[in-house]
This record gives structure tokens, C-alpha cells and sequence, in this order.
């Protein structure tokens, strides 16, 4: 698959997963966490916050990964 071709796709996927991620994390912040307390939203907001890393480094990766021949 061509790079920019990869590049492209990567791109929206990593788009939508942000957009995705913040909207299931919020509502579920909303719908579980509603009468937690400030420290319990501050250590669920860091966590899913950090989390989504892990799969965007690894999309990120194949993004950047030489084409194979």
C-alpha cells in the first residue's frame, strides 16, 4: 500500500478514535460518575486521557512503517 495512501487512512481512523473515545469516556463519566467526588473525575478524567495513546501508537506505527516489496 502506497505511504500516503496509508497516511490518508491513518489519519481518519486516528480522527474518528479520538472522537469516539471522547465521547464514550464522557458519557460514561456522565452516567456512572455523576455523583462521584472531584478527586474520583480527576484520577477517571487522567487515566482516559492517557489511554487513548496506546492505540493511536500503534496506528501511528503502521502509519510510518516502510511498504513492504
Amino acid at each position: 500500500m502506497p505511504i500516503r495512501l496509508k497516511k490518508f487512512i491513518g489519519t481518519i481512523v486516528l480522527i474518528l478514535l479520538v472522537v469516539i473515545y471522547a465521547i464514550l469516556a464522557t458519557a460514561y463519566a456522565s452516567l456512572h460518575l455523576a455523583d462521584a467526588s472531584g478527586w474520583v473525575h480527576l484520577v477517571y478524567f487522567f487515566f482516559t486521557g492517557i489511554l487513548w495513546v496506546v492505540p493511536a501508537m500503534f496506528l501511528i506505527r503502521w502509519m510510518e512503517a516502510k511498504p513492504k516489496r
